[in-house]
């Protein structure tokens, strides 16, 4: 079993490079590697399921409204991937019901059910704080067409996902309207600890902007 589930993970990375190795938006298949090996790390802590946070981390992203054209079409999709692949039905089940629910949307969603969700919860939120966060940000504003900053436009609050995602923004907005939030809803004790440094680090990066920003330094 052990091997059969190696190889649908293999074969799983090799379809993530297939389908979004040329994206741009911050959502590539780099990011979806460093969200499944934090996943595994996490998982090791927490006493997690290491196959199915691995296989969901590695999905995660295959059916995301952001990059997809058809949400429905790309999840039947991966379903018929999984089965194809050998993945036994609850698992199936299991990693689709992870991705459907693990996505941030303005802060606006139910919890996840069940330890291995907050797990891949966790690590995909983890890759959105910190120096690769603030990285990120940047890439996925830019992807939009937002603006860097606006000292004018205000950091929106209590957003549906509609405003959410297609609200007007800026890169630093983006900071107050889901970064820095994700330290707090962070779902596991190791998850939490490994929030802390990335989340300092942006509050860090914030006043170093604003000071160059308003040409201080």
């Amino acid at each position: 079993m052990a091997e059969k589930n190696q190889h649908i993970l293999s074969n799983a990375r090799e379809w993530v490079i297939a389908k979004l190795g040329e994206d741009s938006s911050g959502h590539d298949a780099w990011h979806t590697f460093r969200v499944a090996n934090t996943a595994l790390r996490i998982a090791l802590e927490e006493g997690a399921d290491s196959y199915i946070c691995e296989l969901a981390a590695l999905l995660h992203d295959m059916a995301d409204e952001k990059l997809v054209p058809d949400v429905a079409e790309a999840e039947a999709e991966m379903i018929r991937w999984m089965h194809n692949e050998g993945v036994d039905s609850d698992a199936v089940d299991h990693v689709m019901e992870i991705i459907r629910t693990m996505s941030f949307k303005g802060g606006n969603r139910p919890a996840v059910r069940t330890l291995e969700g907050r797990v891949v919860q966790d690590a995909d939120r983890l890759d959105a704080i910190g120096a690769i966060g603030i990285a990120r940000v940047f890439a996925y504003t830019g992807w939009k067409g937002s603006p860097l900053h606006d000292p004018n436009l205000t950091p929106r609050d209590e957003m549906t996902p509609e405003e959410y995602r297609n609200g007007k923004d800026t890169a630093i907005n983006h900071f107050y309207e889901k970064l820095l939030r994700l330290k707090a809803l962070m779902n596991t004790n190791y998850g939490l600890q490994l929030a802390g440094e990335r989340h300092a680090f942006m509050e860090q990066y914030l006043e170093q902007f604003y000071e160059e920003w308003e040409g201080k330094r």
